[in-house]
């Protein structure tokens, strides 16, 4: 590399990292300073901008505190107190936001639930919260209902929308709750290690996991992407990503508002709507997934895909060979790609715009940072242990599992965990390098090069990534073996042409005659789209190891490929539901001719 390149590549790396470590480094565990001091300082210097437009409305910093405010009090008029939960289980609307930020005022925790989420999933959810309140709108007010038979406690619907039954009027509650703050008294004693939000992560395994989500982890959030964006009180950012997921919901949110600028936020994504709507609301950035990004550049060309104002589109799981075609295509003069989970305590940013990269660790910053990559046996699914019993660390371009280390006196470093004290633990593993030692095991494989530049290879175990999300083959497959006529069902990722991540595929032993139209209908009731099988086929029997685990390495070879598959094999057309997938059905899904 040209000396003037590296040295360009460096100051990028180096003043991006300055801005964030700027942000953050006052944040501390014993502080009285909460998330909601944070952007309560926002307001004060903020209060007359714009701070969030959704579907032609715009609100204030102020509007958008006083609605907070309101929500505060209405907890208070339940006698909520610090430390007890209400679940809010909505899309993305104007009012979600306040909700959480004027329910910190007063202590009271959130629970951000999955709104694609029905049936068991979404009761396991609302479970597991402690919630005894929930807030729900009308596209939501539904699945809930359908899902009170299996609470296991009662549970108080508020509806910001017409309420039926026993449901409560949220809308004419808040009409009696004053607007001024609440008193700052509430919060005495309270500090940033208390828990502020629950956000829910698939994890590697089972039904989806309650993060908990501390003052000090939202602040590292919201402050830490106010940083690392570069955004000031200029900048508009576009959120079309759900804001019950941290990428949107904090790292976008903080990004805008801790800045000065404004949100403009989009109930969900469409392709069709994105160019146009950034074009018309003058956005300056916008924050993506992977998966967004694939549907913008598979998408036609729209004549205001170059007349936007965006200077950055920021996020995470940007596919290395869709990179180059979206910077290009829709001319957009920076990326910044970062790593990171709800619960985990490792994270990276690309700061260099170095193309198929998660960040880099120079050599004279890798003591100062918490991340390894150690060996990792695939088949055995454990880390690899020399003779002496410690990890041994991989080289470069070696693939290995990353790791976090866990250290009490680094807010950056603390791993607060899962609500499930025994989810917790299975993440951490002790005397990596040394005895007495713990470290964050993030599931995730990675390869580094000579540089210092890291690379995601794949998710480890039976977690998939599609839509977005994290996909659990056990949860799938427990919902399939519901229908009556499965009696054994094991479920699998795999890779299909021109999409980011791993397509869900099911193979099922059935029970008697099996019934696509029936099977369809019991997906589309258990499952959300992300999580209903995209290929089904049907086996005679499943291929299980002496330790009674399904083989399913051949299932994932053989593919969705009727060539090589012997027996009935359906795709599931969004349109009718699961249908024979015939060889022509292949080929056209093999080119890219059907949408999926």
């Amino acid at each position: 590399m040209r000396l003037e390149a590296r040295l360009k590549r460096d100051w990028r790396f180096w003043n991006g990292l300055s801005r964030t470590l700027k942000r953050v480094k006052s944040i501390a565990r014993e502080s009285d300073n909460l998330v909601c001091d944070d952007i309560q300082e926002a307001v004060e210097t903020w209060r007359s901008r714009p701070a969030m437009t959704f579907e032609g409305k715009t609100v204030t910093y102020g509007e958008l505190d006083a609605m907070a405010n309101r929500y505060a009090h209405w907890a208070k008029s339940l006698n909520l107190r610090r430390g007890q939960t209400v679940a809010l289980f909505m899309p993305n609307r104007l009012e979600y936001f306040p909700i959480w930020y004027g329910l910190s005022k007063v202590g009271v925790v959130t629970a951000l639930i999955n709104n694609q989420l029905s049936g068991q999933p979404l009761a396991h959810c609302l479970n597991i919260s402690g919630a005894v309140h929930a807030i729900v709108d009308a596209e939501t007010s539904l699945a809930f209902e359908q899902a009170r038979a299996v609470l296991d406690r009662p549970m108080q619907q508020w509806v910001l929308g017409p309420a039926h039954g026993d449901q409560r009027d949220l809308v004419q509650a808040l009409k009696s709750c004053s607007q001024l703050p609440p008193d700052r008294a509430v919060r005495d004693g309270m500090t940033a290690g208390d828990p502020a939000l629950l956000i829910y992560t698939s994890g590697t395994t089972g039904l989806p996991k309650a993060a908990r989500i501390t003052h000090m982890r939202a602040q590292l959030y919201m402050r830490g992407f106010a940083g690392s964006t570069g955004a000031d009180k200029t900048d508009r950012i576009y959120i079309a990503l759900p804001l019950y997921h941290a990428t949107g919901g904090l790292c976008a949110i903080g990004a805008a508002l801790l800045n000065g600028g404004s949100v403009v936020l989009r109930r969900r994504f469409s392709a069709s709507h994105f160019w146009p709507e950034v074009v018309a609301e003058g956005c300056t950035m916008f924050v993506y997934i992977g998966e967004l990004c694939r549907y913008l550049v598979n998408h036609e060309p729209d004549e205001d895909e170059t007349r936007h104002k965006i200077r950055l589109a920021f996020g995470n799981g940007l596919r290395p060979d869709v990179w180059p075609i979206l910077k290009a295509r829709f001319r957009i003069p920076e990326i910044l790609e970062f790593y990171g989970s709800t619960e985990g305590n490792v994270s990276m940013f690309n700061f260099d715009g170095h193309e198929g990269s998660i960040g880099r660790t120079p050599r004279w910053l890798r003591k100062r940072v918490n991340m390894r990559l150690v060996q990792y046996d695939v088949e055995a699914e454990d880390v690899v242990r020399g003779t002496n019993g410690l990890c041994i660390e991989c080289g470069a371009g070696q693939v290995g599992q990353c790791l976090g280390q866990i250290s009490a006196a680094d807010v950056r470093t603390e791993f607060t965990g899962y609500l499930d004290k025994a989810a917790s633990e299975k993440k951490v593993l002790h005397d990596v390098f040394e005895r007495g030692d713990a470290w964050f095991a993030t599931g995730d494989l990675m390869r580094t090069d000579a540089e210092g530049y890291f690379y995601f290879v794949d998710r480890i175990g039976d977690t998939f990534r599609w839509k977005g999300e994290n996909v659990s083959t056990n949860e799938v497959a427990e919902r399939l073996t519901a229908f009556p006529g499965v009696a054994e069902a094991t479920v699998y990722g795999v890779a299909v042409e021109g999409a980011d991540g791993r397509a869900g595929m099911a193979a099922i032993v059935p029970h008697g005659a099996f019934d696509p139209k029936a099977f369809s209908a019991h997906v589309a009731a258990e499952l959300p789209a992300y999580a209903q099988p995209l290929f089904v086929r049907l086996l005679p029997a499943l291929d299980a190891t002496g330790t009674f685990k399904v083989r399913k390495m051949d299932l994932v070879a053989d593919g969705y490929d009727p060539a090589r598959i012997k027996g009935a094999l359906f795709f599931h057309d969004p349109r009718r539901g699961y249908v024979k997938l015939t060889k022509s059905v292949f080929e056209r899904l093999a080119a890219g001719a059907i949408r999926i």
